[in-house]
């Protein structure tokens, strides 16, 4: 048998899967509390500057606030310095995501899974005890350089232990788990004021991540594809030896093609390039990924500066998400919308959020419309944002899975980068921005339509089993792996 039939012998979300999911779900919480690390430890409050002589002397900060804002004084021309912290985790997550998604590809998703954990929680305790801004801006930059590892490999994981029916359940609780991480670390931060106790409690977590994923095996998915069957076929047998399933029976043919990994170098980002059906799928992919971002977070801005509790609103932030995933699944598990047509569907509606805020006036009284819309907008790009990452691990072999996933990440931190400069085209026009959104919103929509439908399509393992009957971007999966009708 190959391993999709083996996953119906083991169980294709059995106990054991469920509890390794469980540990990748608890990993995608500490990664949430470091991607909102800057937002509270650089908070700024309300300051006054005594200067003598037209040169500043020294400042005085109101309010019980403890920050790398009141430690490192910096306000004025140096206020700059907290949003580029918070730009550097970015650029890390863009770096990490085109390194180690490939590297996962050639070594295994496990050990490079674990190092960058590992990496990160040595870091996230130095970004803690930094005894100056330089040292705190360089330990942001290396955090989310691993986190951008950990995101991917991770999220491939949970696609890998399980069977390809579980695919869109298992993503989504990825994506679930990490907006309530979002919501926790708000509570964290109103428990703890001080801000390098708070950067070690949060960092603290990761050191729980770590012991429990130490124990997570390999994936057997890549262990097959390359060509490791007999390692594959040993996963496979504990796994189902903990589900309470037979394993006597579970032997394992050898793949198709399998890769090695001894290509001459061609593998990961090189044969994403070479292959033409990949090529251009990673083209579209690219971009729907880059709008993906772009949308989101110009959404999130586009709803003004929020008043009120800063903990409150991080919270709000999060939990505004969860909502979006539900949908998510419910949908691309219908054979009338699938993955294809759910996307497509989500970033129309994203589209007409920012098209409808277009056309409201700005003032106090239609504040509660902009704001609604805002949301709504950010739901529906959410669950764009799931259904993106489980369609793109299905359209992608096992063997450049994660640098397909990898290279589409970096597309969307771009995205991300870019978003905060769309505002300021508001100079043209004030229509302007949210026209851009609209307008890239409905692009990405139809290009999703020109990719093939995955819903109760198998896997495929290796290049060559992307059959010359399906080397059509439009091309949808055979219908002998469709439902039956």
């Amino acid at each position: 048998m190959d391993v999709e039939e083996a996953f119906q012998v083991v169980g294709e979300f059995g106990a054991y899967q469920k509890r390794a999911v469980a540990v990748l779900a608890l990993t995608q919480v500490y990664m949430a509390f470091q991607s909102m690390l800057v937002v509270l430890v650089g908070a700024s409050p309300q300051f006054h500057v005594e200067k003598h002589d037209g040169v500043q002397s020294s400042v005085t900060f109101f309010g019980d606030v403890d920050s790398i804002v009141t430690e490192w004084l910096l306000v004025k021309q140096q206020a700059y310095k907290v949003s580029l912290a918070g730009s550097l985790f970015f650029a890390g997550l863009l770096l990490g995501s085109f390194i180690f998604g490939p590297l996962s590809d050639a070594v295994g998703r496990r050990p490079v899974y674990l190092t960058a954990l590992f990496l990160e929680v040595f870091l996230g305790y130095v970004t803690a005890a930094s005894p100056s801004y330089e040292v705190f801006a360089a330990s942001r930059l290396l955090v989310g350089l691993m986190n951008g590892a950990i995101g991917l490999v991770s999220f491939i994981l949970t696609q890998e232990y399980v069977g390809k029916s579980y695919w869109a359940i298992t993503g989504t609780l990825t994506s679930m788990t990490f907006a309530v991480g979002i919501a926790l670390f708000a509570a964290l931060g109103f428990a703890i004021r001080p801000w390098r106790t708070l950067a070690a409690a949060a960092n603290t977590w990761g050191v729980l991540c770590f012991l429990l994923s130490a124990m997570l095996p390999e994936s057997p998915r890549w262990l097959y594809c390359r060509g490791r069957t007999e390692r594959a076929q040993e996963v496979m047998r504990f796994m189902a030896l903990m589900n309470g399933r037979p394993a006597h029976k579970l032997s394992l043919r050898p793949a198709d093609g399998h890769d090695d990994g001894d290509d001459g170098g061609r593998s990961g980002i090189l044969r994403l390039a070479a292959h033409p059906l990949l090529r251009l799928r990673t083209l579209l992919l690219m971009y729907i990924w880059y709008v993906c971002s772009l949308v989101y977070y110009g959404l999130t801005l586009g709803a003004g500066d929020m008043s009120g509790n800063r903990y409150l609103n991080v919270a709000m932030y999060g939990l505004v998400e969860l909502p979006a995933y539900p949908l998510c699944v419910y949908f691309m598990n219908q054979p009338w919308a699938g993955r294809r047509k759910s996307l497509s569907g989500f970033l129309c509606l994203a589209a007409w959020a920012c098209l409808c805020t277009i056309f409201i006036p700005e003032d106090a009284e239609s504040s509660l419309a902009a704001t609604s819309l805002a949301l709504l907008g950010k739901l529906t790009v959410s669950a764009a944002f799931n259904i993106v990452y489980v369609y793109t691990s299905e359209l992608y072999p096992t063997v450049v899975r994660n640098a397909g996933l990898g290279v589409c990440a970096m597309s969307c931190r771009v995205g991300g980068i870019l978003a905060p400069f769309v505002p300021s085209m508001r100079a043209l026009a004030t229509a302007v921005p949210f026209g851009v959104f609209c307008l890239s919103g409905l692009s990405a929509a139809a290009l999703v339509l020109l990719l093939p439908e995955t819903l109760n399509a198998p896997p495929e393992q290796t290049l060559e089993q992307l059959l010359p009957a399906r080397r059509r971007v439009l091309k949808s999966k055979p219908l002998l792996y469709q439902d039956d009708k």
